[in-house]
């Protein structure tokens, strides 16, 4: 799923179920992170490191730990960028080379609507009207959750290029659904209009971010990627 997403320079690697987790061992380091966590918590920090793993050896790269740093954010081996998402059921890290990408970001969420509030609290006037008529033309897809799910994507590929938080409000983004293909996959793309200064690459100022959407097996998945100038 997350692949069709995704240029060819990038690896993904995605699992479904608690299949990946129980084969998955960590590193001492990624273990101590741990001490305190959940059952729940334990099984999603594995699966997804399992498949940031496997992604390393597609790209030639030896494997290795994945710790967090600022906020959060994965520390990947030199040379490599990189992103993961996992929800209920299902975890995936997609990697490049820093020479092919400047940055990725990627999420997945379970196709449900936004608990209450959430939507309020995410999306611009100017999101609500459009989202507004992509579900009067299709009212069996959760926008809301497509537009969370875009905005995490968004802040994944923001972060590692700016090392500063972008607030949901700070990105304006322009979902277009696809052609219907009449079958279980719906797909399309989006634009976020950056609302303030946006990350220098190779000396140009950026100012949106492009990424593509797909909605299948229940799941609503996003990736952004930004290639260099």
């Amino acid at each position: 799923m997350m692949e069709e997403l995704l240029p060819e320079s990038v690896v993904a690697v995605e699992s479904y179920g608690d299949d990946e987790a129980a084969g998955a061992t960590l590193y001492p380091e990624e273990q101590a992170l741990l001490t305190r966590a959940v059952e729940k918590r334990r099984r999603e920090f594995t699966a997804v490191r399992s498949c940031a793993r496997r992604a390393m050896e597609k790209l030639g790269v030896p494997p290795g730990p994945v710790l967090p740093g600022e906020r959060g954010a994965p520390r990947w081996p030199s040379g490599l960028i990189g992103s993961m998402t996992h929800c209920d059921g299902y975890s995936a890290a997609a990697l490049a080379r820093a020479t092919d990408l400047v940055s990725l970001g990627i999420d997945a969420e379970p196709h449900l609507p936004l608990p209450a509030g959430v939507f309020d609290a995410v999306a611009l006037p100017t999101e609500v009207d459009r989202l507004d008529r992509l579900g009067a033309r299709t009212p069996a897809v959760h926008w809301d959750r497509l537009l969370f799910s875009a905005k995490e994507s968004v802040y994944k590929a923001w972060f590692p290029l700016t090392q500063q938080w972008l607030d949901f409000s700070e990105a304006d983004i322009d979902i277009v659904q696809g052609p219907d293909s009449g079958g279980p996959v719906l797909a399309g793309r989006f634009r976020a209009q950056l609302l303030v200064p946006g990350p220098l690459v190779g000396g140009e100022r950026v100012g949106a971010f492009d990424g593509r959407w797909t909605l299948q097996r229940g799941l609503v998945a996003t990736a952004v990627t930004v290639p260099r100038a």
